[in-house]
């Protein structure tokens, strides 16, 4: 749906993550094909609700559907360059905001969870979370980085 492989590999990896951080919900699935076509497409509807808000990723969006895939090399290094300014984005978070984005973003826990188990108000820690997803927006766009895949990491998850 995406006509971008990034993206769609990206929509993926997140729905798999979801799939496995909620596994105990499973059994009460009837039909897995049903139940992830659904969950694949509103993914991919989020996705285009996020693009249609920004006039910045509409024209990545069109530029790279209109030019196709990058090449493979190219690709891979640009990912291992992403990435690493990425990590180095999350690393210069204050100690607090990195603890709270790492329990959210690869632990896949919710804010009342992370709230739970660092014994704060549900109310700071999502206040903690926009800071610090503005904070590794700040950081991204001085590094140059406005990639639609990277704004599409920091900002759905919101």
């Amino acid at each position: 749906m995406t006509k971008i492989p990034e993206i769609a590999e990206e929509l993926t990896s997140d729905i798999f993550t979801g799939l496995w951080t909620g596994r105990e919900l499973l059994v009460e699935v009837r039909n897995v094909k049903a139940f992830l076509s659904k969950v694949a497409y509103n993914k991919a509807m989020d996705f285009f609700r996020l693009t249609a808000h920004r006039q910045q990723l509409q024209a990545v969006v069109a530029a790279q559907m209109a030019a196709g895939t990058v090449a493979d090399a190219d690709f891979k290094l640009l990912e291992s360059e992403t990435k690493r300014i990425l990590q180095e984005a999350i690393n210069s978070l204050s100690p607090q905001r990195k603890r709270i984005f790492i329990m959210h973003r690869e632990q896949g826990m919710t804010h009342e969870q992370i709230a739970q188990a660092l014994q704060l108000s549900p109310e700071t820690v999502k206040t903690t979370m926009s800071m610090a997803l503005k904070s590794l927006r700040a950081f991204l766009s001085q590094h140059g980085l406005k990639s639609i895949a990277i704004i599409y990491y920091i900002d759905y998850w919101k």
